[in-house]
């Protein structure tokens, strides 16, 4: 695992812990799942075949999708989001949920190139159901965006404004670039970047994409872990839980909502009551004020993950 996807993965257990410390679940822990949405080009080029092959982008990906999903775990989430099919009333041509492969192999037939490349919206559209699934599921499971496309985007600024704030939200982003001359442009803001210029590689680049699911979290030792939790100051933990929560679940490209943690350089502690320290005042949004000691914890376990990332890629 690379550090992008260490840090991803710390963020994620951030997550969990942050919701679990304001709000207890009501389902066990058996009922979270991992969940990918999968971002499909559409557009005219699709029409297009593959180089030395014959086979037209679309069909390949389509072929490549079904080999692939019929053999995912029934307890991954799938969903499905079209973007510029010809014939497709809703995007979401497979709503994200549990696998039902009847219907889910029905939905990959579906579409129909057309048009253009709306990319960032749709970026943005997969990400926010993906950020829903997290708040239903309590910051459990794991959560990626797979983009699979061959062309750049028609709204480059959309792209630009929204595309870096779903790694930052804990969102692991793969993006398959389908017969493209040259690398896309999402391969400098994605976790993994995969070429695919055969139907073969298409596959190949899906599955492994799926393949990475049961690994995203969990390659460092909790033991190896606990000895570096002495150096740790309690001020960086604070620090780090205070940047890394401000967005939370809320929808891509909107404003972040109140640090959770009053902190000031050289002051670990929060203001006592003596001190006419004010708590901050409930926004409108159903916000509840979290409970800061809680939530020190999942601070240290990011910092930790990082730490480890970082010995042993410098061992």
């Amino acid at each position: 695992m690379n550090l992008l996807k260490t840090v991803t993965a710390g963020f994620v257990l951030l997550l969990s812990y942050s919701a679990y410390a304001q709000e207890e679940p009501s389902a066990s822990f058996e009922e979270y799942h991992d969940n990918v949405v999968i971002v499909l080009d559409a557009s005219g080029s699709m029409e297009q075949k593959m180089r030395g092959s014959g086979v037209q982008k679309m069909e390949a990906a389509k072929a490549a999708l079904k080999s692939v999903l019929r053999n995912v775990p029934e307890t991954t989430h799938i969903g499905l989001l079209v973007f510029s099919a010809e014939n497709l009333r809703n995007d979401w041509v497979y709503p994200l949920g549990p696998r039902d492969e009847e219907r889910l192999l029905e939905a990959i037939d579906l579409p129909i190139p057309e048009s253009g490349t709306p990319l960032g919206k749709y970026i943005k559209m997969g990400a926010d159901r993906l950020l829903e699934a997290r708040a239903q599921q309590y910051g459990y499971g794991t959560y990626r965006l797979l983009i699979v496309t061959d062309g750049d985007a028609s709204d480059p600024e959309l792209v630009d404004r929204y595309t870096p704030e779903v790694p930052a939200r804990g969102i692991i982003v793969d993006v398959i670039g389908v017969d493209m001359k040259t690398d896309h442009t999402l391969a400098s803001m994605a976790h993994s970047y995969r070429r695919a210029n055969d139907p073969d590689s298409l596959e190949r680049a899906i599955r492994e994409v799926f393949a990475e699911l049961s690994s995203d979290v969990g390659d460092f030792s909790m033991e190896e872990a606990f000895d570096l939790i002495v150096p740790i100051p309690v001020e960086c933990a604070v620090a780090a839980l205070q940047a890394l929560s401000t967005s939370g679940n809320r929808p891509i490209g909107e404003n972040a909502r109140r640090p959770i943690v009053d902190w000031e350089p050289g002051n670990a502690a929060a203001p006592s009551q003596g001190q006419n320290a004010q708590s901050p005042a409930p926004t409108n949004t159903g916000d509840k004020p979290p409970r800061s000691p809680k939530l020190l914890l999942p601070g240290i376990v990011f910092l930790l993950i990082l730490l480890v990332a970082a010995k042993k890629m410098f061992r």
